[in-house]
């Protein structure tokens, strides 16, 4: 009897010890799970990865982590560079010279280098906005801070600036200046800028301009230079955000100079300006020593609001494959954006929404058009005028 009872005892606990291993296994698969997802939604479950705009010298940096700004030596980058060779200059901008780098790894970026005294502020502002990314975005992979040089290391995006293709040394490439070509750059860009506003806080660009918005081998566009004024005023003690601004940029919005003051309006007001380079092939303001009325983009925009003259700005080069409605909507869109009242302009959230509905519009009604199926307006009507 009393081997029975042992036996049942026995028997007992080692089913409690069995459930009890069950409950400890599923519990761990489940832990397992949930930090498998909050890492692919953060990138990172542990909180002292996350960067901010307060991040500190206690951040840990793992250049294994791609959405994270690595730490580059200025050895590395010598050897990237063949030492800062004038055959590896490509430029000069804002922060400083820019130079093309090719890493040991094989990855090629493009390098900005300027002097200046070893900061924290610049470093923290480096960690914030690398943490920014979006395939419309250039993205900021990281900082060189030695020897009273700082540099910023950015992705490479191998086809330049929408501005070369335009009206700058590649403009004779013609073979993606197609309207529907330019509505798509123009998507890009829009939902570039979309995600910087929708940062929390807002992220605004101020200084998005046709030179800043950067094309990769496959047309798509990406914003370049996001955030670059806060870095420099929090860095060279800049006073107040609007230092810097030249009161004849045709691409600032006019508010700015009266309030000091940038916001996610002025952004909108920039984007206007790139739409009307864009749809018409010309720098917004006359070049020095010209004096073609139709270079001023923005008074013939004011004007077009009054008589609907949409020949006198539409670049020859895109031929006739569009349609007079879509550009006309897309023309009203630019002039929406420049409007002289912050209040009058969309959000870029609403410019990406019209954007992406007249270029689904236009790419359906260009291939109905040519299977004669659809009575619709070609673009060559907008060039029976004299211009």
């Amino acid at each position: 009897m009393s081997g029975t009872l042992a036996a049942v005892i026995g028997g007992a606990a080692g089913a409690v010890a069995l459930v009890g291993i069950v409950i400890v296994f599923i519990y761990f698969c489940l832990l397992r799970t949930r930090s498998a997802s909050r890492n692919s939604d953060t990138n990172s479950s542990d909180p002292s990865l996350q960067v901010g705009r307060n991040v500190g010298l206690e951040l840990s940096l793992r250049p294994s982590d791609s959405q994270e700004a690595r730490c580059f030596t200025l050895e590395e980058l010598g050897l990237a560079t063949k030492s800062f060779s004038d055959i590896n200059l490509i430029g000069e901008g804002k922060f400083g010279e820019v130079y093309n780098g090719l890493l040991q790894d094989g990855l090629i970026v493009a390098i900005k280098k300027r002097t200046s005294l070893p900061s924290q502020e610049f470093i923290n502002e480096v960690l914030y906005l690398s943490s920014i990314r979006h395939r419309n975005l250039v993205s900021l992979l990281g900082y060189c801070q030695e020897n009273d040089q700082q540099m910023l290391i950015y992705e490479h995006v191998p086809n330049g600036s929408v501005s070369s293709h335009l009206y700058g040394a590649r403009q004779a490439s013609n073979e993606k200046l197609e309207f529907k070509h330019r509505l798509s750059i123009a998507l890009g860009a829009a939902k570039g800028l979309s995600h910087l506003h929708n940062q929390n806080p807002p992220l605004v660009h101020k200084d998005f301009k046709t030179a800043n918005v950067l094309v990769d081998e496959n047309f798509i566009a990406k914003v370049a230079d996001a955030g670059i004024k806060n870095l420099l005023s929090r860095t060279t003690g800049g006073a107040g955000p609007s230092s810097g601004v030249l009161a004849d940029d045709v691409f600032q919005d006019p508010w700015v100079h009266e309030s000091g003051r940038y916001s996610e309006k002025s952004d909108v007001y920039s984007f206007g300006v790139f739409l009307l380079e864009l749809v018409s092939g010309h720098e917004a303001s006359a070049q020095p020593g010209t004096s073609k009325s139709d270079h001023n983009i923005l008074n013939w925009a004011r004007r077009y609001q009054e008589d609907n003259d949409v020949f006198v700005i539409v670049d020859r080069r895109m031929g006739s494959s569009f349609t007079s409605e879509g550009m006309k909507e897309f023309l009203r869109l630019g002039t929406l954006c420049v409007s002289p009242s912050p209040e009058r302009r969309p959000t870029m959230n609403q410019v990406v929404s019209e954007l992406d509905r007249v270029l689904e519009k236009e790419m359906s009604l260009t291939t109905i058009m040519g299977e004669g199926t659809l009575t619709v307006t070609p673009g060559s009507h907008l060039f029976t005028g004299t211009r």
